[in-house]
């Protein structure tokens, strides 16, 4: 039996280094977070629509599997980050809508050219984070890594053992993933299965 847990992005945006991140872009700390957290949400969203598809979890679930949870335990070291393993984590993930994606997401944040420095920054974070969750989860399987995306992306108020949390207010749900939702639309799904 799964333990009850709720899973939530906001525990890895807590453990971002936003003033390095800032340092290493040139940008003001607050802006970078504001940026990353909708990075990070797209990153998610984007391989919540790729699991869909049972060859896209399999190759989601292989990638999770050889990226090393440790990288966001404790404090994350922005030197530790392999930015170009990050380049191909996102066209993994996009597809053939990467540039589009990353253009949509620009407009809706403010800042393309930010978008363009941290998204490989962001993405082995963000499958190490879910290494680190399914290794919480005592599940390594793909039906557990979709279930963990689900949550992240469309059900923030549900647990992994599929039991309902109290609801929040309406307001709290519409949040920065759902707005993305919005913006991104059909580009979100494009990546390799």
């Amino acid at each position: 039996m799964l333990k009850r847990m709720t899973i939530n992005i906001k525990d890895l945006l807590s453990k971002l280094p936003y003033d390095d991140l800032a340092k290493k872009t040139g940008e003001n700390p607050q802006k970078v977070r504001t940026t990353a957290e909708g990075i990070l949400n797209s990153l998610l969203l984007g391989m919540g629509a790729n699991a869909e598809d049972p060859a896209g979890r399999e190759s989601l679930a292989n990638a999770v599997k050889d990226h090393d949870p440790q990288l966001v335990e404790g404090e994350v070291n922005v030197d530790d980050i392999d930015t170009n393993d990050g380049e191909k984590i996102a066209t993994h993930i996009f597809g053939q809508n990467k540039d589009q994606v990353t253009q949509q997401l620009g407009g809706a944040l403010g800042d393309s050219n930010l978008v363009r420095q941290l998204l490989p920054l962001l993405a082995p974070l963000a499958l190490s984070w879910l290494s680190n969750r399914m290794q919480q989860s005592d599940s390594p399987q793909g039906g557990m890594l979709q279930q963990i995306l689900q949550q992240v992306t469309g059900g923030h108020h549900q647990t992994a053992t599929g039991e309902s949390a109290p609801e929040q207010p309406a307001a709290a749900q519409k949040d920065v993933g759902s707005m993305l939702k919005d913006v991104l639309g059909g580009l979100l799904g494009g990546g390799r299965r």
